[in-house]
């Protein structure tokens, strides 16, 4: 008899609860309403759940044999860098420790030091490659650090994340996760597996098909963010380029170094590609200054000559900033909001972070909103179209898919055609798709 009071009791608690849910549900939609933010919740905010769960459900296949033997591989490359650093040094000594790895490199062997901390010298990864050239030990650091990076976050970490009832790894997608909207992963994070370095890349080998599949496919946006900004800023020259088919970054180098376009070498397209990036996330005269490592004087002309050729942009920047001064947050295209309390601050710096921030929200907010539409329309294509192919990975701008041989070129229509055509731009949209055994 006690036992059934209590179970009534506890039934009688649930159902009190569950008679909430209809009054949050009616106050959420009611602001989302006033806040102008139905079309973003109904349109891809609310199917996107659908699709997380189930891409989170599916998980992601793993090759165990390939990263047991990465394991040993690293471990011994890992020794190998220890033994020749000990060498170049002189001396043994703790190589994560950044305190004695400072007084080996600025006072023993006398290397330039270019930054200082609370903490004393840096020997953070910017600063050690500005000074790359002045010692072979330098690499070997570099080289070490990222290996060792790897191993602990990933290689020896993934193993043991391994579903033992699917033998798929399940992160969860947070589509929420970040200020400007994009969709964040944990548990393990696979957004964050460097793609840049052939380390990097090596981990990706491990993602493979599951049983049944027999491909993986990327699909990747091609500078998505700043085809946003051409649709947005309206800039004629910015629009042209991306419509003529050319390569951003190129034609940059192109206007800003005064170099035929076919003329432009990588050292160029570099340059232009972290002044464009620059622009966008508001980079100020020191910051390009550091990562071009050019006088502040340079940095500065730069700028003015990105602006002289892209004049809209620089009418855009400005408006977003002034926008943002008048409303207190910055909206994406779909009307995202991000309040921005920084811009009532007293302080200069965080003033100006405010700014920045004010300047990037839009175009980073809304490409994020077009990758996660594209993910909805591309999941319920495939849907409709019966195809038994599935997205496991969704990394910012690009989704991963496992299919079969048989459905490679029906697969690779749907995906082009849902991601190019998601949203009507001024621009048009542009995928880059890779076919494989994995996804290195």
């Amino acid at each position: 008899e006690k036992k059934s009071r209590e179970s009534r009791e506890e039934l009688d608690i649930l159902l009190k609860k569950l008679s909430l849910y209809k009054k949050i549900e009616d106050k959420l939609l009611e602001r989302i309403k006033e806040e102008g933010l139905k079309e973003l919740y109904w349109k891809i905010e609310e199917p996107l759940i659908r699709v997380l769960a189930e891409m989170e459900y599916i998980g992601v296949n793993i090759d165990r044999g390939y990263l047991n033997n990465l394991i040993k591989e690293y471990e011994h490359d890992i020794k190998k860098l220890q033994k020749e650093i000990y060498k170049l040094c002189n001396e043994e000594f703790n190589i994560n420790s950044s305190q004695q790895l400072s007084e080996i490199l600025y006072k023993k062997l006398g290397l330039p030091a270019t930054k200082r901390t609370k903490t004393g010298l840096s020997t953070d990864a910017e600063t050690l490659r500005n000074i790359y050239n002045s010692s072979p030990v330098i690499e070997k650091i570099l080289d070490y650090r990222e290996k060792t990076k790897l191993k602990n976050t990933y290689i020896d970490v993934l193993p043991k994340l391994i579903d033992p009832k699917d033998f798929r790894v399940h992160t969860t997608y947070n589509q929420l996760g970040t200020s400007t909207g994009r969709i964040s992963s944990s548990d393990p994070n696979l957004q964050n597996i460097p793609v840049r370095t052939e380390y990097g890349r090596q981990i990706r080998k491990a993602f493979i098909p599951g049983d049944g599949y027999d491909l993986i496919m990327a699909s990747d946006y091609s500078q998505i963010e700043l085809r946003v900004l051409a649709h947005l800023s309206e800039d004629k020259n910015l629009m042209e380029s991306f419509n003529r088919g050319e390569d951003i970054h190129t034609r940059t180098a192109s206007e800003l170094f005064d170099v035929d376009y076919d003329k432009v070498d990588q050292s160029l397209r570099r340059k232009a590609k972290t002044i464009n990036f620059g622009i966008i996330y508001g980079m100020t005269e020191y910051g390009l200054m550091s990562r071009l490592s050019v006088s502040e004087e340079e940095a500065r002309e730069y700028i003015k000559r990105y602006f002289d050729k892209y004049p809209g942009v620089r009418r855009y920047l400005k408006f977003l900033i002034d926008e943002a001064y008048k409303k207190g947050y910055s909206t994406t295209i779909f009307g995202r909001k991000r309040y921005l309390k920084e811009l009532g601050s007293s302080n200069n710096r965080i003033r100006a972070l405010g700014e920045r921030f004010a300047v990037n929200t839009p175009i980073q907010g809304s490409a994020a909103d077009i990758m996660k539409l594209s993910t909805i329309v591309l999941f319920n294509k495939l849907k409709s179209e019966k195809i038994d192919s599935n997205i496991i990975l969704h990394v910012h701008d690009e989704l991963v898919l496992e299919l079969k041989e048989k459905d490679k070129e029906v697969v690779k229509k749907i995906v082009m055609e849902s991601m190019e055509n998601c949203v009507n731009l001024k621009v048009s949209l542009k995928v880059d798709i890779k076919i494989g055994r994995n996804w290195y």
